[in-house]
């Protein structure tokens, strides 16, 4: 026989069907459209599940071109766009790698490497033909990892940031470099960049923190639904380049 005295189990929370976060962090009703000149690409890992602080479809939510995918590989960037893409040369990924604006001496937000992971001759041509971005959105190891499954992002505009602060995230993450940057930072920057549009990084980054503070908010008032997050090991990338990214 039931108890009737027994507490009726807690209704689930929905989550917001656009950035799949719980609703009491969901900030999407706040979201102003941009309308981008280059077109985005967000290839995101798998297990990249951290939808609490996750910035990934915040981020494609604002604009009218980016594309979302999930999984580990693509038979090229036209597969993974879903749409022909005539010279893969002309859209830069954002890989950053071992590579280090302050070690290789290079000026700029947005530095063009070659392959061999040095500073390209003529950055201002190379960064002015750019058509689309690509963002690798995971952990360091995650980022790796799509980056050695997809061959055919050898044949993309490599490309690195040379940020002027460290991530937003401050200690609700940390990061082991300062040019670790989650994807939707990484996006103001690079986007803000090549476009020569700062209300694209105003945008982004005000988005981005509206988002924290409401995660802290909810971390106040509901625990369980932003819990404590975890200090993340030194393999984040662009992420984490890093979405976080």
């Amino acid at each position: 026989m039931s108890n009737p005295t027994a507490a009726a189990p807690a209704e689930p929370i929905p989550e917001c069907p656009h950035c799949q976060k719980p609703m009491p962090l969901c900030i999407c009703d706040s979201v102003t459209p941009i309308e981008n000149r280059l077109s985005l690409l967000i290839l995101q890992h798998p297990q990249e599940q951290d939808s609490a602080l996750a910035t990934a479809r915040l981020l494609a939510k604002h604009f009218a071109d980016a594309t979302l995918r999930v999984g580990l590989s693509w038979p090229s960037l036209s597969k993974a766009l879903g749409q022909p893409v005539d010279d893969p040369a002309k859209w830069a990924i954002l890989y950053l790698g071992s590579a280090r604006a302050a070690d290789l001496e290079a000026e700029g937000d947005v530095i063009a490497l070659t392959r061999k992971g040095e500073v390209a001759e003529h950055q201002r041509g190379i960064l002015r033909g750019i058509e689309g971005v690509v963002l690798l959105d995971g952990t360091w190891s995650q980022a790796k990892a799509l980056w050695w499954r997809n061959p055919w992002m050898l044949k993309c505009q490599r490309v690195i940031l040379n940020p002027a602060a460290p991530s937003r995230y401050g200690r609700l993450r940390k990061e082991p470099r300062k040019d670790g940057l989650s994807t939707i930072e990484a996006a103001a920057a690079i986007l803000a960049s090549l476009e020569k549009r700062p209300d694209i990084a105003e945008t982004l980054n005000a988005s981005f923190e509206r988002m924290l503070t409401r995660y802290r908010e909810v971390q106040a008032e509901m625990p369980e639904l932003a819990p404590k997050p975890v200090a993340k090991d030194r393999r984040r990338g662009v992420r984490r380049g890093k979405k976080r990214a």
